[in-house]
């Protein structure tokens, strides 16, 4: 009975609820959260969603969760707790649903956290408790549109669905499945996060593949990003600056010391992006990582 859309009849009222009976039951439904154009009259049937609130009272509400029995919808998490699960707004007006435990990851660090969001349906048990239902991988396989071929390199929102060793499984805002290896993300991810990741490359089996690790110019100090920034405006891609060079000159010129100077320089040479000509004192730009995004 709870967990579902049921019919009832009005038996009374008073100035805020209708008293809904059903099978034997009697739910309180507010005025407020009538849906239905005419208002009801005692006697009358009338239908709306039953379930118990957080003070477990007996409420039918119009205002349907976003979630039901069979039907799946996206939900934000609302409080963890360590022992039992973490619970989901599924919008009801006055209570929150429970996710298991027993549905989450083993590692607690790969758990939701508040705001999080979940797709989720409604299961009742043998008790008459109201769970929430997480979807599966057959359920986004078939949420999923095709992606097009032009997304290499392009950042999309996505949203975790599954958060496993090997890495994290998501789905975009524009519903693409796609997949992050744990060795393109700097820490494990969330069940529920959102994160911006970009296209990597497409996988043999219909997902993107994604990286939520910073581009190679987006790696780059800013003083390196200022040296690299001068060697991309001279003609000859180079600058008469090397790791010997007078501390006077690198401070005019950059505006930097030379202890600076020369960790930045290093930093550029060390992903090869520069190359550097002791002997002719210079440093040259070899692969502008720009060029390869």
């Amino acid at each position: 009975m709870l967990g579902q859309v049921q019919t009832g009849k009005i038996t009374d009222e008073n100035k805020d609820a209708f008293f809904v009976q059903v099978d034997g039951i009697t739910f309180e439904l507010k005025k407020h959260e009538l849906t239905q154009d005419e208002l009801p009259q005692k006697g009358d049937l009338i239908s709306g969603f039953c379930y118990e609130n957080k003070k477990h009272q007996k409420q039918m509400t119009q205002f349907l969760p976003f979630a039901q029995i069979d039907q799946y919808g996206w939900g934000k998490v609302t409080e963890v707790r360590p022992g039992l699960g973490v619970f989901v707004d599924v919008g009801l007006p006055d209570k929150d649903v429970a996710l298991s435990m027993d549905d989450l990851p083993r590692e607690k660090e790969r758990w939701p956290k508040r705001d999080d969001r979940l797709l989720v349906s409604l299961i009742v048990d043998e008790k008459e408790r109201v769970w929430c239902n997480l979807a599966d991988e057959n359920v986004f396989e078939q949420l999923a549109a095709n992606y097009p071929n032009d997304l290499k390199n392009k950042d999309q929102f996505a949203t975790v669905y599954a958060s496993r060793e090997i890495g994290a499984f998501v789905l975009t805002k524009d519903y693409y499945l796609g997949f992050i290896h744990v060795s393109q993300m700097p820490r494990p991810l969330r069940l529920g996060e959102e994160v911006k990741a970009r296209v990597i490359g497409f996988s043999q089996y219909g997902r993107l593949n994604m990286s939520i690790l910073p581009r190679a110019f987006e790696e780059i100090s800013d003083d390196a990003g200022m040296i690299l920034m001068s060697l991309r405006r001279k003609a000859d891609k180079s600058l008469p600056f090397y790791d010997k060079s007078d501390a006077s000159e690198i401070k005019a010129y950059f505006g930097i010391s030379k202890g600076a100077f020369k960790r930045a320089v290093g930093n550029l040479l060390k992903r090869g992006i520069i190359s550097e000509d002791k002997q002719a004192g210079t440093i040259t730009l070899i692969k502008d990582p720009e060029d390869e995004e």
